[in-house]
């Protein structure tokens, strides 16, 4: 994460907690697009409403604080039930749950990885990876969480199902996004 991601993390933060809810990540792209993905702390379903309130309030502060050079566009979302895994905590809540894990670094000649999330311990992720065609046994591989570039869960029928749960076992479907034009123009 970068200075300026991290200074708009800070600055987010405060209003994004004191309205009930996560900031997941905050990422800018390219074309100018800042997107903070937020989730309820509860673990509630997210929707649409919740997602223009938190967008009008975090538009206002970052007028405010104008960390951003030049005009750019707010885009609030929810994770989705395919969600990115950016925390740690992520993972252990996912535990049980497939994922894709691409790393920044080769570990052992390879950066992508694919299997079922087995926890997190002391800066690591485990990855439980399925047998090889060979028929070889399924291996577990410790992946250093500071090494991780991306993740996100793999759309499975246990995860459409565990998105179902009620209350704090139950993701969002991702539908929720509300956009907002943004800029620090004095104009």
């Amino acid at each position: 994460m970068t200075e300026l991601l991290r200074r708009i993390e800070d600055i987010v933060a405060p209003t994004v907690v004191g309205m009930g809810y996560e900031v997941v990540r905050v990422a800018m792209s390219r074309g100018g697009t800042l997107q903070i993905m937020i989730e309820p702390a509860d673990g509630r379903p997210m929707d649409v409403e919740a997602c223009a309130t938190l967008s009008r309030a975090l538009s206002a502060v970052l007028d405010v604080e104008d960390p951003i050079a030049g005009s750019y566009t707010l885009e609030v979302s929810s994770p989705g039930i395919d969600r990115p895994l950016v925390r740690p905590e992520d993972f252990a809540r996912w535990t049980g749950h497939e994922a894709k894990v691409e790393l920044a670094r080769p570990l052992s000649g390879r950066k992508r990885f694919r299997g079922t999330i087995a926890g997190n311990d002391g800066g690591a992720v485990r990855l439980t990876l399925p047998p090889e065609k060979s028929g070889a046994e399924a291996v577990t591989v410790e992946l250093p969480f500071a090494d991780i570039g991306d993740a996100r869960l793999v759309l499975t029928d246990a995860l459409i199902e565990a998105s179902r749960k009620p209350a704090a076992a139950s993701p969002t479907d991702g539908s929720e996004m509300d956009v907002i034009q943004g800029s620090n123009d004095d104009a």
